[in-house]
């Protein structure tokens, strides 16, 4: 009866504590459940985390209160609480909160986002990963590139604009090569390269040499490396189409040569017949893949916001004087909409996890 009347007592007194404990695992987890798994996978789910992280702080607070002690210990327990929480600020505000603050920056920035071409320090690539704390490009190498966001936001970052850039080429020709004609041959080969508002800049006048550079605008970003390739080529064809020779300024030969001779190869001296343009894979849509990806999600992400938006704007002009017939096929074709968003964004989520699953096996290979 003694052990009995104890152990009530015992209750009576931990039944606050126990109560706000189940309540407490009860709210993180409907939080956990609402915020982050049943919400739509859009806008910023860092932000969503950071929330559920300080509601369960509150509840360690609460939980503390609720203990059945003294003011004395409960004090001691909340100031070590302070000193934890201060210590762990302290200790990672050179690395962890400046990156972290780092990272809210180039949010409310938005300076670039995932897909986007970015030149950090001499490294080029494309935005397959936007974190909180660091930031991946993928290279044309197919690498991956982890930049601490603290770096990105110290350092200049270039950004090839989503809308077009122009994309340019040097060539060194001798003084003997008149102006007028390398810049037709350059303006041609720009042309030919498939460039719009082509153009031709003399860059330097060398001792035994001129630098020409030929530039044209891309519009087609994405397949940047493959355009510049492809501007080198035309550049080369055009000029020894023009019986213009490319040779070293050094350029020595002790051979007795008819004076006839030109060193430009045979076939490139002919002009190329026309053809019809084949559609041959890019090799830019294996080295970004995973930037490839992240800029399909990110898009989806966005088309799936606005068609949210517009599903709620729906429902709160829904007041009959409208048109319900043209009011319901629209709703009707929005909801269809949404559930195939929602699908590909499903999708790009699990290729992501096999890309991760890859990477791991990847690093212990190695």
């Amino acid at each position: 009866m003694h052990y009995f009347q104890l152990i009530v007592a015992l209750l009576r007194e931990w039944l606050p504590f126990l109560i706000t404990l189940l309540i407490s695992i009860v709210v993180v987890s409907a939080a956990y459940y609402l915020i982050l798994k049943r919400r739509p996978p859009t806008g910023n789910v860092v932000g969503r985390q950071m929330f559920i992280a300080a509601i369960t702080g509150i509840l360690v607070v609460l939980l503390i209160l609720e203990l059945p002690i003294d003011n004395e210990p409960r004090g001691q327990l909340m100031s070590l609480l302070g000193i934890l929480v201060t210590a762990a600020v302290a200790l990672s505000s050179t690395t962890l909160l400046g990156n972290a603050m780092a990272g809210f920056m180039l949010r409310s920035i938005r300076n670039f986002r995932a897909g986007d071409f970015i030149v950090v320090d001499g490294q080029r690539g494309r935005v397959s990963e936007l974190g909180l704390l660091r930031t991946e490009i993928q290279t044309e190498r197919r690498d991956l590139t982890t930049f601490p966001n603290l770096y990105l936001v110290s350092n200049p970052v270039t950004v090839v604009r989503a809308s077009g850039t122009f994309i340019s080429s040097t060539v060194s020709l001798g003084y003997d090569v008149p102006r007028e004609k390398v810049e037709q041959c350059l303006v041609k080969a720009t042309e030919d390269a498939g460039l719009a508002d082509p153009f031709v800049f003399v860059l330097g006048l060398g001792d035994f040499s001129i630098t020409y550079q030929a530039a044209g605008f891309l519009e087609e970003v994405k397949y940047l490396i493959s355009a510049e390739s492809k501007l080198r080529e035309c550049m080369l064809d055009s000029l020894h189409q023009a019986n213009v020779e490319i040779v070293s300024p050094t350029f020595m030969n002790q051979r007795q040569l008819k004076p006839e001779r030109v060193f430009i190869p045979e076939g490139s001296r002919r002009a190329k017949p026309k053809v019809a343009p084949v559609e041959e894979p890019r090799p830019e849509e294996r080295m970004f893949d995973k930037a490839e990806l992240a800029e399909s999600e990110a898009k989806a992400e966005d088309q799936l916001k606005a068609v949210i938006e517009e599903l709620e704007s729906l429902d709160k002009l829904s007041d009959g004087h409208a048109d319900e017939a043209a009011s319901q096929a629209r709703f009707d074709e929005l909801k269809a909409r949404r559930a195939k968003l929602e699908a590909e964004i499903e999708l790009h989520k699990e290729a992501r996890k096999e890309d991760v699953k890859e990477n791991e096996v990847d690093v212990e290979e190695g």
